[in-house]
């Protein structure tokens, strides 16, 4: 498995139209979950997983079935913006962060 920030593709039930929805973002594996943030919840993605949140991630040439749901604690929340942008100003920035536990 992955270590650290890599590309993944988070697939999506559309919450309007129920089509699947793909997305390649930048993830983080950390404590065998899979983590995606952003600065706001103005995205598709994060909608869509929050409505339905039997999601799947691809990485590493195969598909990952998941269960996502948001992460509340701001030091969880922090430490994942620290391995998603290491060295960058923007890991200090406050975001919103979508943990998807697989299996």
């Amino acid at each position: 498995m992955q270590k650290g920030a890599f590309r993944a593709i988070l697939i999506t039930k559309g919450r309007k139209t129920g089509k699947s929805h793909s997305v390649q973002l930048r993830a983080v594996l950390y404590n065998d979950m899979v983590y995606f943030s952003r600065r706001n919840e103005n995205s598709d993605w994060l909608k869509n997983a929050l409505v339905d949140k039997a999601v799947s991630v691809e990485f590493d040439g195969k598909t990952y079935h998941g269960t996502a749901s948001l992460v509340t604690d701001e030091s969880l929340a922090k430490k994942i913006s620290e391995l998603k942008y290491p060295g960058e100003e923007r890991a200090q920035e406050v975001r919103i962060v979508l943990q998807v536990k697989l299996g």
